[in-house]
C-alpha cells in the first residue's frame, strides 16, 4: 500500500453511532490535572477544541470521575457531575462541535487507586473490592452491596449527563488498575462473594455498569469500553490469559450493550497471545465481533511508560508516523480506530500534518506538553 492509498484509508468518513467521524483518528484520553475544583474551564475548553480544528476525527477526554463519594484520586482532575463542572463541559463539547470535531467523555472512578486524602471527601477510604491497610490505616474500605449501587448508578447518571449535553457518545473507563479493572483483575479482587472468584463473577461489577449506562442513554448513542490488560503498577499483569478467557469478559459486555472496544496496550504492535502475531484489539474484534479502537505508542519513536508522566523517566520522544502499516490495520479488518495520545498531545495540528504529509513539520513531544495545555 503506497502513501495516498494509506491516507484515503484512514481519511475517510466512519460511521460512530448516528454520526460520521471525519477520519479514523481519534485523541485518546489523558489525565491533566488543569480543572481545579474538578471544574474545567476556559483553557480547558480551548485546549480540546485545538484538537478538533486540528482534524481529529474524535476525541475522547481524560478522565472524568462520576459523581459517587470517593470516585476521584488525584488533584485538579475534572468532574463530571455536578452544575458548575457540567457548565464547565457543555462549553467543551459546544466549543468542540463549532469546530466540526466529535467528542465523547471518560467516565472514570479510580477505586482503591486513589490517593489517600483526596478531595472532595479526604476523611474518607477509598473504595475497591477489597480492603487495604496501609501501616495500620484503612486506606481502602472493600464495598459493600450497596455501595456497589450507588457506584453503579453514578457511572449511569455520567452517561445520561454526557448525552443531554450533547456529546457524541461516552466511554467507560475500565482499565489500567482503577475500580472497574480492580474487580476484572484476579489480582486486585479477592471477594468471595458473587463479584469475585470466578472470571464470570470478576466481570459483575463491569456489567452492571454497562447495563445501567445503556439503559439511560438512547440506543443510537454509541457506549465505548475502554480496557487493558496491563495496569499502572504492573505493565505484565493480565485479565485473561487467553483468546478464550478475553471472550469469556468482552461478549458479555457487547451482549450487554457495548458498541466498541477500546483496547488499551502500551504498545500497539505487540501480539496480544502467544501463537498469533494479533494485538489486543484485532483478538477482542474476533472474540465479540464489535468494531475497536487501537492505541498504543501510535506516532512516536518511544513507547509510552507511566514514569514519563511521573518524570521519573525522561519523556522525550520524536515524531514517527509510519501511515501505510496503520492503515493496513483498517484494511485487513484488524481494527476500526486509530488513538493518539503523546503525539497530538505535544501537536494540536498532528492529524492535519498527517494528513497534509507534512511530517516533517509536526512538533515532537517533550516534557513541555506535560506541564501546559498545549494550543
Amino acid at each position: 500500500m503506497d502513501n495516498d492509498s494509506a491516507a484515503k484509508n484512514i481519511f475517510q468518513p466512519y460511521k460512530f453511532g448516528k454520526i460520521e467521524l471525519r477520519n479514523r483518528f481519534v485523541m485518546a484520553p489523558m489525565t491533566r490535572n488543569k480543572s481545579p475544583g474538578g471544574v474545567p474551564g476556559d483553557d480547558v475548553a480551548r485546549y480540546y477544541r485545538a484538537r478538533a480544528e486540528g482534524g481529529v476525527g474524535l476525541i475522547i477526554s481524560e478522565g472524568t470521575y462520576i459523581g459517587h463519594s470517593v470516585a476521584n484520586g488525584y488533584p485538579d482532575v475534572p468532574a463530571f457531575h455536578g452544575e458548575e463542572a457540567l457548565a464547565g463541559w457543555k462549553k467543551v463539547i459546544d466549543g468542540v462541535h463549532a469546530a466540526g470535531g466529535r467528542m465523547i467523555p471518560q467516565i472514570w472512578h479510580t477505586g482503591a487507586a486513589r490517593m489517600p486524602g483526596s478531595w472532595p471527601n479526604p476523611e474518607l477510604p477509598g473504595a475497591g473490592p477489597d480492603d487495604v491497610v496501609v501501616d495500620g490505616v484503612q486506606t481502602v474500605k472493600s464495598m459493600t452491596q450497596t455501595d456497589i449501587d450507588l457506584a453503579v448508578m453514578a457511572y449511569a447518571q455520567a452517561a445520561a449527563d454526557a448525552e443531554l449535553l450533547g456529546f457524541d457518545g461516552v466511554e467507560i473507563h475500565g482499565a489500567h488498575g482503577y475500580l472497574i479493572d480492580q474487580f476484572l483483575w484476579a489480582g486486585s479482587n479477592h471477594r468471595t462473594d458473587g463479584y469475585g472468584g470466578s472470571l464470570e463473577n470478576r466481570t459483575r461489577f463491569a456489567l452492571e455498569v454497562v447495563k445501567a449506562v445503556r439503559a439511560v442513554v438512547s440506543d443510537n448513542f454509541p457506549v465505548v469500553f475502554r480496557f487493558s490488560q496491563w495496569k499502572l503498577s504492573d505493565y505484565d499483569a493480565r485479565i485473561a490469559d487467553t483468546p478464550e478467557e478475553l471472550g469469556a469478559i468482552l461478549k458479555p459486555l457487547a451482549d450487554a450493550g457495548v458498541d466498541y472496544f477500546h483496547a488499551s496496550t502500551r504498545r500497539m504492535w505487540e501480539p496480544a497471545f502467544e501463537g498469533s502475531p494479533d494485538n489486543l484489539a484485532t483478538w477482542t474484534k474476533k472474540v465479540t465481533g464489535k468494531p475497536v479502537i487501537t492505541v498504543g505508542s501510535v506516532g512516536l519513536d518511544k513507547e509510552f511508560r507511566v514514569g514519563h508522566f511521573t518524570r521519573e523517566e525522561n519523556p522525550d520522544a520524536n515524531s514517527s508516523v509510519d501511515l501505510t502499516q496503520l492503515a493496513q490495520g483498517i484494511s485487513d479488518n484488524r481494527y476500526d480506530l486509530i488513538a493518539v495520545g503523546r503525539a497530538i498531545l505535544a501537536d494540536p495540528q498532528w492529524t492535519n500534518k498527517v494528513r497534509d504529509n507534512r511530517l516533517d513539520e509536526i512538533t515532537n513531544f517533550d516534557v513541555s506538553a506535560l506541564d501546559e495545555l498545549v494550543v
